[in-house]
């Protein structure tokens, strides 16, 4: 294992523990929460988006869950990672997310743009693991359109 895949994994490691924005956050903002389930594994989400009172960017992500260290860590990288984001850039870094997850390991995330979330990179290599990575990057993107049009 190279020092970056160490690396890496060290990173999805403490984030699985650290579970950062774990525990839904009664919202003040307009939101919406999303529910995913991967059937394969038993992963489980229940994720929350709170947008500004604009509606265009993210405030807070919390979420419930339980699922691999993968799936947890994935939560608690996107919880750290969006906030702050406007809705287009955070659609875009999930469509990179996402891109880089079915890459077979073939992009390089680019670290800057992705954080932590680079962490990710191995994982594409394990075709059954790439749906524990999207758990919560596909709730918080279906929260996220669902909190811009929900009253």
């Amino acid at each position: 294992m190279s020092g970056l895949e160490s690396l890496y994994q060290e990173i999805i490691l403490d984030h699985s523990k650290r579970r950062l924005g774990e525990g839904l956050v009664e919202a003040s903002h307009p939101h919406a929460d999303n529910h995913q389930y991967n059937p394969t594994c038993g992963d489980e989400i229940n994720l929350r988006v709170e947008l500004d009172d604009a509606r265009e960017k993210i405030e807070k992500i919390s979420w419930e869950g339980d699922g691999c260290s993968i799936s947890m860590a994935a939560a608690s990288v996107l919880s750290e990672t969006a906030p702050g984001m406007d809705l287009k850039e955070f659609q875009e870094l999930v469509d990179q997310f996402r891109e880089m997850l079915h890459s077979r390991g073939k992009i390089e995330p680019n670290e800057e743009v992705f954080g932590d979330a680079a962490a990710f990179a191995g994982v594409s290599k394990f075709v059954a693991r790439v749906k524990c990575a999207m758990l919560s990057w596909v709730a918080a993107e279906q929260a996220a359109k669902e909190a811009t049009v929900s009253e």
